[in-house]
């Protein structure tokens, strides 16, 4: 078996002991969970009754047995996101691959969806990372009647992934597979798309022509193809183990999408606790497993959203990890993907490179994953090996082959041997401004390093205005404070990166510094994001004022105002914006009071469960 490189081999160690006894809980309360906790074998006959009054007769009559496996399919399908509208179908389908082998499949629940992309830059987007805890909550919801034997989470996109798993892995003592539904085809080249967003934010072009290249980038039923949030998920729960193998980059409507979803169904019944291969959810995500899913994130490029998800998603599992286990992966794990922004390609020209498959391979060749991790398909000493797979049809069934030796496009994917840099492209920075994260990978190396005037801002719409006005036509770190999730929940500030792109690209150097959020598409300009403390309640970038010379360096790792330490200490806070009303901002007031730090998930919702669980 392949040595595993010493920097992972540390890093996880160091997750180990930091979780022993948080982790010794968990596995604690799946397992009494499975022995004593609420399932079918103990309902009262008018609860059993309650379950499956709704099935079909046949399915009525085998869930009444009790002889077979239930597999609980919690759903977040809606038919305005497009990458959940595929789902539409599933559970009619699910049902009927269930009972070809004597099982059974009900929806247990559905959970919100909401698309960042329709709420970019508008108040709904407050919303969006505090929908995260409530799809997880809803997904606790669905599990908690009791009748299942095994879970299927259908979601995709940017907070569903994170929620649907961290609602499941309080049930984990059940065995739960991840099913997909997989990207829409390519559309107008990405490049295209954000020569037209910048021209438009010059006023070049019109609304008319925006929404034309808009609408031919987003145009059919399917994940969104750029590397982004939503496609980072996918890779995630690739390399974790929680998919059937290659099942993340198949297109929607197809037959090969169709049977990845029916081996899912019977491969749910292989594993249920009712067998001698039993696979526990809460026994696959141990700390490796989220070693491995930060070491696939690095090496692909994908969202710093994952900064604050995967630590939640590791909570929930009773695991801690922070933002300098990130970092020094980052200073390990070498990015062998450039998948737009990060590269003109987008996720269909990844797959066709040799996609998954590929990338677990070289990863595991290199010693850059553990292969010795429980996963939902796998088998032998390695089962993440069984995972290096590319699926495909062999006279409509489906087969698993080994991957390429060699990318099929080394513009978009190469070894770990020859990479396209050494490094994963995710930096802690950090100094007398706080903590933060800042995506190397789509900033060009000369710019990681940025020491500027600061312009400071309370939302980005201020940004936006000072931009048209002619105001940021210098070299100047853009500052954008009480963006936290305590202040207003935390929202992504995509909005700002067109108008920032078109000052870095008339020759200015320029930065964004926030307490807010960007994601798999922040883009080309150096941005230190997430930054913690927030300015809300004391975090130092409350104390910044106009002008103040900021040094921003994922060269050195550094954050800081360069301001007299006196002079520093003396000042008081700026006052934060009132909190927002409208658009259901308010209903979510107690998920920003009770909020924790970014890099501990930002989550009222764990905060609260670790002070009684």
């Amino acid at each position: 078996m392949m040595i595993v490189n010493a920097t992972i081999s540390s890093v996880t160690d160091r997750i180990i002991e930091r979780s022993k006894d948080s982790r010794r809980r968990y596995l604690d309360l799946i397992d009494e969970q499975r022995d004593r906790g609420v399932n079918r074998p103990h309902l009262a006959c008018g609860n059993f009754a309650h379950g499956f009054a709704a099935a079909d007769a046949e399915d009525k009559a085998t869930i009444r047995s009790g002889r077979a496996t239930n597999i609980g399919i919690v759903t977040a399908y809606n038919d305005m996101l497009s990458a959940h509208a595929p789902y539409g179908r599933y559970p009619d389908q699910m049902k009927i691959f269930a009972r070809e082998i004597g099982a059974t499949a009900q929806v247990a629940g559905g959970v919100p969806a909401m698309c960042d992309g329709v709420t970019q830059g508008l108040a709904g987007m407050e919303l969006s990372l505090f929908s995260r805890d409530t799809i997880a909550l809803s997904t606790a919801v669905a599990l908690s009647h009791g009748m299942f034997e095994a879970a299927a989470l259908l979601g995709i996109c940017d907070k569903i992934v994170p929620g649907l798993l961290i609602g499941a892995l309080r049930f984990g003592h059940l065995p739960t597979i991840l099913v997909p539904g997989g990207p829409m085809p390519t559309g107008l080249p990405n490049k295209e798309k954000q020569r037209i967003r910048q021209l438009y934010a010059e006023g070049k072009v019109g609304k008319d022509e925006l929404l034309e290249s808009e609408s031919a980038s987003y145009h059919s039923p399917g994940t969104c193809t750029f590397y982004g949030t939503a496609n980072s998920n996918q890779m995630m729960m690739e390399v974790m183990g929680l998919h059937m193998p290659g099942a993340a980059f198949v297109n929607p409507g197809t037959k090969l999408r169709q049977e990845l979803t029916r081996a899912a169904v019977h491969r749910l019944t292989e594993i249920g606790w009712n067998g001698n291969d039993y696979r526990p959810l809460g026994r696959c995500v141990d700390e490796k497993a989220i070693v491995n899913a930060a070491v696939g994130l690095l090496a692909t490029g994908g969202s710093t959203n994952h900064a604050i998800h995967l630590p939640a998603i590791a909570r929930a599992a009773g695991i801690v990890i922070d933002w300098e286990d990130l970092d020094r992966l980052s200073s390990t794990v070498p990015l062998i993907a450039r998948v737009y922004p990060n590269g003109s390609g987008d996720v269909n020209h990844f797959q066709a490179a040799g996609g998954i498959g590929f990338t677990i391979r070289t990863l595991l060749d290199s010693g850059l994953l553990h292969g010795d991790v429980l996963t939902v398909a796998g088998n032998g000493e390695a089962p993440l090996a069984d995972h290096a797979k590319e699926p495909g049809l062999d006279e409509d069934r489906l087969v698993w082959r080994d991957p390429p030796e060699a990318s099929r496009d080394e513009t978009m994917l190469r070894p770990a041997s020859d990479p396209f840099q050494p490094d994963g492209g995710m930096r802690l920075v950090r100094g007398n401004l706080g903590r933060a994260t800042f995506k190397t990978s789509a900033v060009e190396a000369s710019r990681w390093t940025i020491e500027a005037p600061a312009r400071v801002f309370a939302d980005q719409d201020e940004v936006l205005a000072a931009f048209k006005a002619g105001e940021l036509e210098r070299d100047v770190i853009v500052v954008v404070r009480f963006q936290g999730p305590k202040a207003n929940g935390m929202p992504e500030l995509h909005k700002l990166t067109p108008a920032l792109g078109v000052l870095q690209d008339r020759g200015f150097r320029v930065a964004l510094v926030t307490d807010g959020r960007m994601s798999g598409a922040s883009g080309k300009v150096p941005a230190a994001i997430h930054v913690s403390p927030e300015a809300l309640g004391g975090g130092p970038l409350a104390r910044l004022r106009d002008g103040d010379v900021v040094r921003l360096s994922a060269d050195t790792g550094e954050l800081n105002v360069l301001v007299d330490a006196g002079e520093w200490d003396s000042r008081t806070d700026a006052s934060a914006p009132p909190p927002a009303i409208g658009t259901g901002r308010e209903l979510f007031a107690m998920f920003r009071n009770g909020a924790d730090e970014a890099e501990r998930g930002a989550s009222a919702m764990l905060y609260a469960m670790e002070n009684v669980a």
